[in-house]
């Protein structure tokens, strides 16, 4: 008791572990009551709650922060819950049971409760000037520790800037986030040309979290975003790739990509996204796919990155795929080389992943299998293990309008047809060059074993 009173007149010392800024914070946060915030602690995770008993149990401050508060402000059940403490991450993992420290630019503790995961960040301040940077001003490596008036500081808007403390139900407030949220304006902290040199990503979040909250840009935010476009070449792949994801699975990714456009950052990002969008069969192709995706989302199921980016890559493939074809290239290997070319052109920019790729070269390899109706091939294609995934992705290219919906119906009736009603199925299908595997095909080479030995021809699967 003696300790959570003299805790609640004074501020913790910060973390002694690392280095510090020089800088010093902002001063005394507005302290906002329940009855003020209006916050209903129903929508708090109780494993949140848990973490940040826990710490101050040990001595420690602990707050949930940043864009699960203002989620909460919102009346919207955050999807996930970031914990902001004074404790080192060597702190932290002595008091809970499943933690590990992860992270290098920024060293965070994950600690699972379950399939649910608090991170758990301690307090930090902006770099000191002194902090490792590349040519153009971006931080390399951002680890040091400070008081909460700095953490508070180094975050990007002011509507992520804010503190809650579920065993006082109060919320700290440093900028003014909670009037910005009120008022639904997303604003930078501090300098924006500064703050997007130190990191571009801030440009992209920027563009995620107005389409999400249907929040307006701060006019000094957005201003300077045209001009400084071009840092985002400068971001790693991996993390762009990262903040992507983020932005399509975000439960409004038409809106967020409409507003990547609409600011020039665009560019790179999707190689050629303008070209598709412009043409009606694509842009109504990805129309449906990220509908489709928000829709998902919103009604809480999970989403398949590998699907989404199969997707939205798609023209590109079926232009390349189309192109080698008409060079007299054999449909499936013509396919293959489409793949490998838009992906290699692609991953440049975007990191993504092998286990993704894998899964996409799949769903597009198999799109021209579904032309084959006759033989022992339709079964085989039903246990294939990407066979759903890649009947919902011809689905959407039928309702699309790219090829008839008469082949998406088809399959969909086999594949839930009995077996003697599949076999009834397979023989009113006429045989047409896509069944029987005719079209362009390599010259066959003869072998020099002698014209007994067979021939060396291009699998057809």
């Amino acid at each position: 008791m003696i300790k959570k009173f003299i805790q609640s007149l004074f501020e913790r010392a910060p973390a002694k572990t690392g280095r510090r800024s020089g800088k010093t914070g902002t001063g005394a946060p507005v302290r906002l009551s329940a009855r003020q915030h209006g916050i209903d602690p129903a929508l708090l995770s109780p494993n949140a709650v848990r973490v940040t008993r826990t710490l101050q149990e040990a001595g420690f401050k602990a707050y949930v922060v940043g864009g699960a508060v203002r989620d909460l402000l919102l009346g919207v059940r955050p999807k996930d819950f970031d914990i902001a403490t004074d404790a080192t991450p060597e702190d932290v993992v002595k008091h809970f049971r499943r933690a590990r420290i992860i992270g290098r630019r920024f060293r965070l503790v994950h600690v699972m409760f379950g399939p649910e995961t608090m991170e758990v960040s301690t307090f930090r301040a902006n770099a000191p000037e002194e902090a490792q940077t590349d040519e153009h001003g971006r931080v390399l490596r951002d680890n040091v520790f400070g008081s909460q008036a700095d953490d508070a500081a180094r975050r990007d808007f002011t509507a992520n800037a804010l503190y809650y403390d579920p065993s006082t139900q109060t919320v700290l407030d440093y900028f003014n986030g909670v009037p910005d949220i009120k008022a639904r304006i997303l604003r930078i902290i501090g300098d924006p040309k500064l703050r997007y040199r130190e990191d571009p990503v801030r440009m992209l979040r920027a563009m995620r979290f107005a389409a999400k909250l249907q929040f307006s840009i701060d006019e000094t935010t957005r201003r300077p975003i045209a001009a400084m476009a071009p840092l985002i070449e400068n971001v790693p792949a991996a993390r762009l790739f990262d903040e992507m994801l983020k932005l399509l699975t975000s439960g409004h990714a038409m809106a967020c990509l409409h507003q990547l456009r609409k600011e020039g950052l665009h560019h790179g990002l999707l190689p050629m996204l303008d070209v598709v969008l412009e043409q009606p069969q694509g842009e109504r192709f990805i129309t449906l796919v990220l509908d489709r995706t928000d829709a998902r989302v919103r009604a809480g199921k999970p989403v398949a990155p590998s699907f989404l980016f199969a997707a939205l890559l798609w023209n590109q493939v079926l232009e390349h795929w189309q192109a080698i074809r008409t060079a007299g290239e054999a449909v499936i290997p013509a396919l293959f080389q489409a793949m490998d070319e838009v992906l290699e052109r692609q991953t440049e920019r975007l990191a993504i992943p092998r286990r993704l790729t894998a899964d996409m070269r799949e769903i597009w390899s198999l799109q021209p299998r579904f032309e084959r109706r006759t033989g022992k091939s339709p079964y085989r294609m039903l246990e294939h293990l990407r066979y759903r995934a890649a009947w919902d992705f011809l689905s959407l290219r039928a309702e699309a309008g790219e090829i008839d919906t008469a082949l998406a119906d088809w399959w969909e009736a086999f594949a839930n047809a009995d077996g003697p009603d599949r076999t009834e199925f397979l023989s009113r299908v006429r045989p047409t060059d896509s069944d029987t595997g005719s079209g362009p095909k390599r010259r066959r080479r003869r072998s020099r074993g002698g014209a007994g030995k067979p021939a060396a021809e291009t699998p057809s699967e």
